[in-house]
């Protein structure tokens, strides 16, 4: 909403441009997602005991873990509503909701929070710990993956390959005498591409500069002119080289062509203008996946990328959800991960950083810093409340929901293999049950006290308050060696 106060308005009050930039919306988002959470926060929690939706602790195998436990019995839970509510209504203020990446994170959030909430509804209407059956909610979680991996594969939301970086451009020098020969040649195909720039970026080719400042220039308003529908005509190109991708393109209507289809073709014109000056693209860039540490390691994955989002999804969201045992661990955790990929959010949707750093450039991901931002926000509102003795417990509503957007931005990033860096104690707290379980189907024995990792401790004699604290600076050191990768590559 105050997106488009800026938009709109700031003509006429030059005051409203601080809206438009998406570090001020993404800090304005936090502190209303956190401001909101706090506000809202304790009539929540008083709407829950007042319907008594109360934690059922069950007395299982494990008799000292329930006397830890059961004190916590009639909490509130079922309060991932309001991290789900509070931050929709902060997206709302601050984001500009026409940005495909913010819609595609919030439908996940939703819809796992759906999923969460089905589970939580059952196990409260039959006052015990089991809601959904198990191939009911992976079923749920398995449509949510499926959806988002087809949206994905259909519907690139990247086309970071299409625009121009430094490292692009074989030879500087050579590339600003094309440019100034092609200006006195407006309808040749390079020349398409001089008549968009600004007669003080043309002043300043002229004089064939060789500073950074002047490249850095040309290439923004290199990469501006790829997002022109008007750069391609048929008689500048009539003699261009066969460029299968660019002549399947040039074949179709080209009036139709999205965003994201107009500067994948105008990046494969200005290739064919100066073939030798610029670096072929990579093409299929949505369904390649990167390895962190290295430069230009891709993997290619084709179709197969639906099933490689599926399992992400359900991978973390589960990992998030076996976490979700002690008072504000998983909530802490969550929001240390969703700082970390806001942050990588906010560099890859920088020409300049990512070009730096060797990561995929994907513009609209500035909105999904303000996503981030606002989840941030609401997460730490909600650990207010969360926090040890607890006054609420997110449910399952919640814990789904943040692992599922976590994975989410994990995708929608192109960092997807470096997500287990940055969740890694959701990683480890998965491995835990999943070795546990292994051990005893097959030698009749149990590596931990108790699985998941956390309640192992908790019976070894920690205090909750410890294990938590302890589990968080985990999460944290996690978090700051992915944000350590980038830089090795």
């Amino acid at each position: 909403m105050l997106y488009y106060l800026s938009e709109y308005f700031s003509d006429s009050y030059s005051i409203l441009n601080v809206l438009g930039y998406n570090t001020v919306r993404a800090g304005g988002a936090m502190f209303t997602g956190f401001m909101l959470s706090i506000l809202l926060g304790p009539r929540v929690i008083q709407f829950l005991r007042d319907f008594k939706i109360g934690q059922v602790i069950k007395e299982d195998h494990v008799k000292d873990l329930h006397e830890l436990h059961k004190a916590k019995g009639g909490t509130p839970t079922m309060g991932g509503v309001l991290i789900i509510v509070t931050t929709l209504i902060s997206l709302l203020l601050w984001s500009n909701l026409t940005n495909p990446l913010l819609l595609i994170a919030t439908a996940v959030l939703v819809l796992m929070g759906v999923v969460g909430f089905m589970d939580d509804f059952i196990k409260l209407r039959r006052k015990h710990n089991d809601g959904l059956s198990a191939r009911a909610k992976f079923s749920g979680q398995l449509l949510v993956g499926l959806l988002l991996g087809a949206v994905l594969v259909t519907n690139p939301i990247t086309y970071g390959a299409s625009y121009l970086s430094h490292a692009d451009v074989n030879n500087w020098r050579d590339f600003v005498s094309e440019l100034q020969d092609a200006h006195d040649k407006p309808e040749s195909q390079l020349g398409r591409f001089v008549q968009t720039f600004s007669p003080e970026l043309v002043t300043l080719i002229k004089n064939e500069p060789n500073d950074s400042n002047t490249r850095n220039a040309i290439r923004k308003s290199l990469n501006k002119a790829l997002e022109n529908p008007e750069v391609y005509i048929a008689s500048a190109w009539s003699d261009m080289g066969t460029n299968d991708e660019a002549s399947k393109m040039l074949a179709a209507e080209v009036g139709s062509f999205k965003k994201g289809d107009i500067v994948r073709l105008n990046r494969l014109l200005l290739e064919s203008s100066v073939p030798e000056l610029i670096r072929p693209s990579i093409k299929d860039l949505h369904t390649k996946v990167s390895v962190p540490g290295f430069k230009d390691l891709l993997i290619p994955m084709g179709i197969l990328y639906i099933p490689f989002v599926l399992i992400i999804i359900v991978g973390t969201s589960n990992a998030v959800n076996l976490t979700d045992g002690l008072d504000g661990l998983a909530t802490g955790a969550s929001v240390i991960a969703i700082g970390a990929f806001t942050a990588l959010a906010y560099v890859v949707s920088r020409a300049d950083w990512s070009s730096y750093l060797f990561v995929t450039y994907i513009p609209e991901a500035s909105e999904l810093a303000v996503f981030g931002a606002a989840l941030l926000g609401t997460g730490l509102g909600f650990l207010w409340f969360n926090a040890h003795p607890a006054e609420v417990f997110m449910g399952d509503t919640g814990s789904l929901a943040l692992g599922g957007v976590l994975g989410t931005m994990a995708i929608l990033t192109k960092q997807e293999l470096l997500l287990p860096i940055v969740g890694g104690l959701f990683v480890i707290e998965a491995l835990s049950v999943i070795l546990q379980v292994g051990s005893f189907k097959l030698r009749k024995k149990r590596i931990f006290r108790m699985a998941p990792l956390h309640h192992h401790f908790e019976l070894k004699g920690w205090s909750e308050i410890k294990v938590t604290i302890r589990f968080w600076i985990v999460a944290a050191m996690f978090a700051l060696m992915s944000l350590a990768t980038l830089k090795l590559r």
